[in-house]
């Protein structure tokens, strides 16, 4: 008729399958020093060793019993299941 407002029904909007803060959020686990702990997926040595308060110390890492050298921290992807060895040096007398 006119002068009535036609009405749209609008559908639900579809729900997010997954989002990039789910996924990051949902982490992985890897070992470290015998330890289980979740990380974010994507995350490298460098990360790992800041979330461990260990930034900037020297430390060496074995990443699946194999040592990954210190030039390699920042570049080495970590995945689901790796087991670490974190060891920090400490000096004394």
């Amino acid at each position: 008729m006119p002068g009535d407002r036609a009405v749209c029904a609008r559908s639900p909007a579809p729900p997010l399958v997954r989002s990039l803060a789910t996924a990051t959020l949902a982490g992985m686990r890897v070992q470290v020093n015998g330890e289980p702990r979740d990380i974010a997926p994507g995350s490298t040595i460098v990360a790992l060793l800041s979330t461990l308060g260990l930034g900037d110390r020297p430390v060496a890492v074995e990443r699946n019993t194999a040592i990954v050298p210190r030039a390699q921290h920042a570049t080495t992807l970590l995945d689901e299941g790796d087991t670490l060895e974190v060891v920090q040096f400490v000096g004394g007398g």
